[in-house]
């Protein structure tokens, strides 16, 4: 069934239905593991495989290099139906798609070149820059030295290291012997190399974005990223991966809610009908929440064409510096509009779905409280009263939104 009979509204290009239809078996496929996996803590190796199998994490890239092309449109689209599916996958893919995207807008040739080649053999990144403890603002702890025989070497410990426990390499940043910030790719199982699941956190528990380990890891010249800086737009593209699993949350919750309406035939004395699906009542609680899953896929998908704009238009020679900076504000600032907005939306509706069910709803096999869970879990990742701060700042007096942002000590 398409997207426009699930009324989640017209599709993000004419393309798009047979883009999608390639992927959505897979999809079901990960959603009919996702209850289980939550309740036995089973991470999604076998899911991951299934995805890069049919070329999911290829999709950025031109057809011509094995990829599908797809638009920023048609990306985001798609993250939200595997958000649906299970929103740790999407997790679990968001450094390797914010890698493959630093790629494609490298100016190094031979960079470029090298890491696209990789990503069409189907190899894929996972995620190593922030710091837990007393690391500061502007700095890494982790280092980034040669050693006497001048051979790169890293040493260091991240955390959140999502995605990298499934990955192939490891896209981290050390200051270097100067105490300059180096962007730096690190294979996962060089010797010198450990990845620790123990992130145990109560929401997107299958992430594996625990604590990654180097021990003066020899470095490859080729594994050094020359650009200091991720692209332009990367802020609000790595915000807008977050919007698009909260959206996922709430077509997911919203359908399941649905569901169980549709086939509950426990029944109150008080109620207003002997079957829930003809109580007008909770059918209300049933449109709310549908409602909200329709207006979160609708403004993520108005703000991934603010980031469309912003690629094209770093993709126009034509265009001058300040043509680009605008169009990548305007990207940060549309995000910056959502995220508060999405995430009062998917967490009012994770917590109202319980209003049309009984109590057996909250038996743990029944899985409803992962929507809760991992939506704000996604949510504390997005620190959404900053968000709303710089909206209003640029809305009152056009100050940008900060291109770049670290975590840290002060």
């Amino acid at each position: 069934m398409t997207q426009l009979h699930l009324a989640w509204g017209a599709a993000p290009s004419p393309r798009y239905e047979a883009l999608a239809q390639r992927f959505r078996p897979v999809f079901e496929r990960i959603r009919g593991t996702a209850v289980e996996r939550d309740l036995k803590h089973r991470m999604p190796h076998e899911e991951l495989h299934w995805l890069r199998a049919e070329g999911f994490a290829r999709l950025r890239l031109p057809v011509e290099q094995g990829g599908t092309g797809a638009t920023l449109t048609e990306f985001f689209g798609l993250l939200v139906e595997l958000g649906a599916a299970d929103t740790n996958v999407v997790n679990a893919l968001r450094a390797h798609f914010g890698f493959t995207e630093d790629v494609l807008n490298a100016g190094a040739a031979e960079f470029r070149t090298h890491w696209l080649a990789r990503i069409a053999e189907g190899q894929t990144i996972g995620s190593g820059f922030s710091e837990s403890g007393d690391a500061k603002v502007g700095s890494f702890a982790t280092r980034l030295t040669r050693d006497a025989q001048g051979q790169l070497r890293l040493s260091g410990r991240k955390f959140y290291t999502t995605g990298s426990l499934f990955a192939d390499w490891i896209n981290t940043a050390a200051d270097d012997e100067h105490g300059q910030p180096t962007l730096v790719l690190v294979p996962r199982k060089a010797s010198g190399v450990q990845v620790d699941d123990d992130w145990d956190g109560f929401g997107q528990a299958l992430t594996a974005s625990g604590t990654a380990h180097f021990d003066q890891v020899a470095i490859e010249p080729a594994w050094v990223n020359p650009a200091k800086t991720r692209f332009a737009y990367s802020s609000p593209y790595y915000q807008l991966v977050h919007l698009a699993s909260l959206a996922g949350i709430a077509r997911a919750l919203s359908e399941d809610l649905a569901q169980r309406v549709r086939e509950r035939t426990r029944t109150y004395s008080h109620a207003n009908a002997e079957r829930s699906a003809q109580d007008p009542q909770v059918l209300q609680v049933v449109g709310r929440v549908h409602g909200a899953a329709y207006a979160a896929n609708a403004i993520v998908q108005q703000a991934a064409r603010a980031l469309e704009l912003a690629w094209q238009s770093s993709q126009v020679r034509t265009l001058d510096a300040a043509q680009r900076e605008q169009a990548n504000v305007l990207a940060h600032v549309e995000v910056d509009q959502a995220v508060p907005v999405v995430t009062q939306l998917v967490l009012d509706a994770s917590t109202q779905l319980f209003d049309a069910l009984g109590a057996s709803a909250a038996l743990r096999p029944a899985g409803l409280d992962r929507y809760w869970r991992n939506a704000r879990t996604i949510a504390s990742h997005n620190p959404r009263v900053y968000r709303e701060r710089q909206a209003g700042d640029y809305a009152v007096n056009s100050t940008p939104p900060p291109t770049y942002s670290r975590v840290g000590t002060a």
